[in-house]
């Protein structure tokens, strides 16, 4: 009956270990699973040929709203727990509130952990929680590439093809319409979080990146936050740079992030001198601002890194989660707003919001 596949997490926890007693392996995966079409149903059936039992667990209602958005899921969560255990495939299903899989990992021990993909491996969250216990990360290749996104965007726009993309400012692409989807972000200062620090950068020549930034930069859009970032850039106001020499910087930087895979969202600036009082330059908070409403961005949820105590002090006043990058520029101590955590680079900044996912969600 299907309704025998459907059960919670804390049940499936003594059924796991009494399977594991006879010899039976167990699989697990999750996703959202809204509008099952059949690359589900591929990857699902590739998952039970490599275990005797398989686990899907379904990310609840609340929690899909929290994560992608109020006007989501399409599909009800007690629907979609039907269509899921009505599969062959699948043995189990549950349903669980958390963002990532740490918790469901650890209670149930699955001996196989299930992705869907060509992800790296070293770049999941959940790898070392598998491993620790002698469990093992298996990537199952796309053999039908359907994205459950594109078909909801094929039956809201009901043909329609009007483009809703704008291109500006040296190939910078910005979207024209706000997106449906809260996601919390990464803003980030550029000169001296990115790359090389030097005093009014206008070359693209001597644009540098900084070590491991690309790393960090890929783990955050891994981990599902997007990438913004908020310069101010005084020189141009003071006459030491035009505006085309700050996008030519700009078109070198993304250059060399694309090649990585990693996609910047917004790039967003202030061109005047700090006597001009701006209300758009850091510390204050009005390009933040003008991000969270262009972008749907959830701030409560976002993190500002720089390497200077204005970056920290703007994230404090926007009420966000505040990094610093190590420079022997600037002792953080120094200054009245404190980060909440000091960074050797992006990467080590990236890791450090990791393991605070962890936290919070166990």
């Amino acid at each position: 009956m299907i309704q025998d596949k459907i059960i919670t997490r804390e049940t499936l926890v003594s059924i796991c270990e009494a399977f594991k007693a006879k010899g039976a392996t167990i699989g697990f995966t999750s996703g959202a699973f809204d509008i099952l079409h059949a690359g589900h149903v591929d990857y699902l059936e590739q998952a039970k040929t490599l275990c005797d039992k398989l686990i899907v667990g379904l990310n609840s209602d609340d929690s899909i709203k929290r994560y992608k958005g109020s006007n989501l899921p399409i599909i009800s969560e007690s629907h979609r727990q039907k269509t899921i255990a009505a599969l062959d495939s699948v043995d189990f299903v549950f349903l669980f509130e958390e963002r990532r899989n740490g918790r469901n990992i650890e209670l149930l021990k699955p001996d196989f952990y299930f992705k869907a993909g060509d992800y790296d491996q070293s770049q999941l969250t959940s790898r070392e929680i598998v491993e620790s216990y002698g469990g093992k990360v298996k990537i199952i290749s796309i053999k039908e590439n359907i994205s459950t996104t594109e078909i909801v965007n094929r039956i809201t726009s009901n043909g329609k093809t009007e483009d809703t993309f704008v291109e500006e400012q040296k190939k910078t692409v910005h979207l024209k319409i706000k997106p449906d989807k809260s996601s919390p972000a990464i803003f980030l200062d550029r000169d001296g979080t990115i790359n090389r620090e030097i005093g009014y950068l206008s070359d693209s020549g001597e644009f540098e990146l900084l070590p491991h930034a690309l790393e960090g930069m890929k783990k955050f859009q891994d981990m599902g936050y997007r990438l913004v970032i908020v310069t101010n850039q005084a020189g141009i106001g003071l006459g030491y740079f035009t505006k085309q020499d700050f996008y030519q910087v700009n078109k070198k930087m993304l250059t060399e992030v694309s090649g990585a895979g990693i996609l910047i969202d917004k790039i967003y600036f202030c061109p005047h001198s700090k006597a001009e009082n701006c209300p758009c330059r850091k510390p204050e908070t009005g390009l933040i601002l003008r991000a969270e409403e262009e972008l749907n961005i959830d701030l409560k949820n976002s993190f500002f890194i720089g390497d200077s105590p204005w970056d920290i002090e703007t994230g404090a006043r926007a009420n966000m989660g505040t990094i610093f990058i190590k420079n022997n520029r600037i002792q953080p101590e120094q200054y009245e707003s404190r980060p909440d955590f000091v960074a050797e680079d992006l990467l080590d900044a990236a890791n450090y919001i990791l393991e605070l996912e962890r936290v919070i969600e166990n």
